[in-house]
């Protein structure tokens, strides 16, 4: 018998739990199950919790050098489900720190109020088996991290009537944003 776990939660240290509460229930549309005794625990699905907060006084930020988990990546069931909580965050004042288009997954990443990175993305392919193809590919080979876009774009051009299958490419990206840096520039 093959045992294969599921994701459960992400545990962050902070010093700064009501910055990063009100952070995690913007980016996700979650809710606080619990806060009490140094902990902050949250969730956006049915799962009791998937985010928790362990409140740690006097923390330092990690310097840029340090190694560290890179980010934590959240999939939306579609491009509109992605975008429409991209126009609500940015409704907030919460703005992506780097939209890359991969090929694989159309993302966005943002930055927490402790310097975390999190990818809210949509799988650009229907199966498994396709992303594993275009990943073996050309294409992805060249270049796996991908190009930069412009989200606010990419929404617009949603909204106009472009269909997904046509946004959810690099060669969109490198069209309608010719001008960003590659995303390892920065």
């Amino acid at each position: 018998m093959k045992s294969t776990p599921s994701f459960a939660h992400v545990v962050f240290q902070t010093s700064q739990p009501d910055a990063m509460r009100e952070w995690y229930s913007a980016l996700l549309d979650a809710h606080v199950v619990y806060e009490g005794h140094g902990l902050t625990f949250l969730t956006f699905d049915d799962e009791h919790h998937r985010i928790a907060l362990a409140h740690i006084p006097d923390l330092v930020r990690k310097p840029a050098n340090a190694a560290v988990v890179n980010h934590v990546a959240y999939t939306f069931d579609s491009l509109e489900s992605l975008l429409a909580r991209y126009t609500e965050l940015h409704a907030k004042g919460i703005e992506p720190w780097k939209p890359v288009q991969h090929g694989v997954t159309t993302s966005l990443y943002y930055e927490d109020p402790d310097g975390n990175h999190v990818e809210l993305q949509v799988d650009n392919f229907a199966t498994a088996a396709e992303a594993t193809a275009y990943m073996e590919g050309p294409e992805y080979d060249a270049d796996p991290i991908g190009v930069r876009y412009r989200p606010e774009l990419m929404a617009e051009a949603l909204r106009q009537g472009t269909p997904p299958r046509d946004l959810q490419t690099r060669k969109w990206a490198l069209e309608t944003s010719p001008e960003l840096p590659h995303p390892m520039e920065d």
